[in-house]
């Protein structure tokens, strides 16, 4: 089978590999669609394991099961979580699920024609599409079901004032989720075509993000936010995120500067206002089931953001047009598709 190899954001390269068989307790699926994720294409996460093969938010079909499988069988659709908790460590047991160390098995790369799904990731981590969500609908449960925890983290509700810093694929979906909750949403963005497609997923207000975003925010909306949520990079959101966060509100780092970057933090102003940081990396079971319940029932609509869709062959060219920025929100990658 093919699979695309990511050696560096320069150096992506199609390759041909036996096609593995199952084992006990173990899948054979067929991939169908695999979005590219923004952290797909961040180096210094990558770099560290590279050569590898990417590729994390998928929709997929059983074409064989190990011996030992009862749950699943051939022909079954399919969302895989990339891993999954143990549900039984101290972390799990607080809610922590992103941080248990304890199930190793990782989903491989889903840039390939197939998976070979391991055991406890079968066991787990498998959950069955219904009939109405399709393959390309699927790479969007991972990331909404990420943006679902960080937003109920930061104890988002009805009617508060939402900032969100970046309007690439991740911060629209927080648009989505936000104006899904009757919330006010403000988005911000270096690109006009996305701050465009921020109205249409819900936004209030609209601003570019080199502009005044606090005087801008207070002029319509009378007050800061109640929750800034930074999904870019970008230096500069930090500073905007301190600055137009309310009292008593909170800043969600849902992105983070590479490392090696000095990051300010005003505390004594943050300690009087009461105001506090969270980070949200990853996702738990509920929050994936949330978010395939979202997109089933037609509450979160995510096909608007796609914008590529493109043969394996091609993913070098979608990981560069990720890159460039100007045109892309969800690129997803059809490995069985010339």
């Amino acid at each position: 089978m093919k699979v695309s190899k990511w050696y560096n954001n320069s150096d992506i390269r199609i390759e041909e590999i036996p096609t593995p068989s199952p084992g006990e307790g173990e899948m054979l699926v067929k991939v169908h669609s695999c979005g590219i994720c923004g952290s797909d294409v961040v180096e210094w996460y990558r770099l560290p394991r590279a050569p590898l093969v990417l590729g994390h938010e998928v929709g997929v079909e059983v074409v064989e099961v190990g011996a030992g499988v009862s749950k699943y069988k051939v022909g079954d659709r399919l969302f895989i979580a990339p891993k999954v908790p143990c549900m039984k460590c101290r972390y799990c047991l607080k809610g922590n699920f992103p941080q248990c160390s304890e199930v190793k098995d990782r989903l491989p790369g889903g840039f390939a024609g197939y998976i070979l799904v391991p055991k406890e990731l079968v066991n787990n981590g498998c959950y069955l599409l219904p009939d109405n969500v399709s393959y390309d609908q699927a790479t969007f449960i991972e990331p909404l079901a990420c943006v679902i925890r960080a937003q109920r983290l930061a104890l988002i509700e009805r009617g508060q004032t939402v900032l969100v810093l970046g309007s690439g694929m991740s911060g629209l979906l927080h648009v989505k989720l936000a104006d899904n909750k009757h919330c006010k949403v403000m988005a911000t963005d270096i690109n006009h075509s996305k701050l465009e497609m921020a109205i249409s997923s819900g936004a209030d207000y609209v601003t570019t993000a080199n502009t005044d975003i606090l005087e801008q925010l207070v002029q319509v909306n009378g007050t800061k936010a109640d929750a800034v949520i930074v999904t870019t990079s970008a230096m500069s959101a930090l500073g905007q995120a301190w600055e137009a966060v309310d009292m008593g509100g909170v800043v969600v780092l849902f992105a983070v500067p590479e490392p090696g970057k000095e990051v300010i933090v005003p505390f004594n102003d943050f300690w009087r206002k009461e105001i506090r940081i969270i980070t949200s990396y990853y996702c738990g079971p509920s929050d994936i089931d949330e978010a395939i319940a979202l997109i089933s029932y037609g509450e979160i609509i995510v096909d608007d953001l796609i914008t590529h869709r493109l043969p394996l062959e091609d993913t070098a060219r979608g990981f560069q047009i990720l890159l460039d920025g100007e045109e892309a929100v969800k690129i997803i990658v059809r490995p069985h598709e010339g």
